[in-house]
């Protein structure tokens, strides 16, 4: 049932998403297309804020602040297996790999690296704060609009 909470929660996450994005686009190696990295990032960050974090406010900013950590891991998560999975559909389509265990295998190295490549205080440190501000906001209107 939408609520709003639920509509901020996940509005929030879009925005943080984008911006996390932002932050890590300098750090991917040089010449590589971004495309649409930031708008899908950004959209796996409002499903995540929907869904999850949308689903725990209402009670407290303290159990807020567990769902919007939930959150947060969730969407790098998503995010993370979401571009290995990409990067392996396009090694796959140019016949990188023998068979369909070893792209899987790939794809998760791929995800492991990707994560590697994230975890600089640049990016974890202002996605912390925002998962921060983004849930004690929606917790904020959930309790207002309900």
């Amino acid at each position: 049932m939408p609520t709003g909470g639920k509509l901020v929660a996940a509005i929030a996450f879009a925005a943080l998403a984008y911006f996390i994005t932002d932050l890590v686009k300098p750090l991917l190696p040089e010449g590589t297309r971004l495309g649409l990295f930031s708008p899908i990032n950004a959209l796996i960050g409002m499903a995540m804020g929907w869904t999850i974090l949308g689903k725990g406010v209402g009670r407290s900013y303290w159990a807020s602040l567990g769902y919007g950590l939930t959150t947060l891991a969730a969407t790098v998560f998503w995010c993370v297996v979401c571009w290995a999975g990409y990067e392996m559909l396009k090694r796959s389509l140019r016949l990188y790999y023998d068979g369909p265990v070893e792209a899987l295998q790939e794809m998760a190295q791929l995800a492991i690296d990707n994560v590697r490549l994230i975890m600089v205080p640049e990016v974890y440190w202002p996605a912390l704060v925002g998962t921060i501000f983004v849930t004690w906001l929606a917790e904020y209107f959930g309790r207002r609009w309900s």
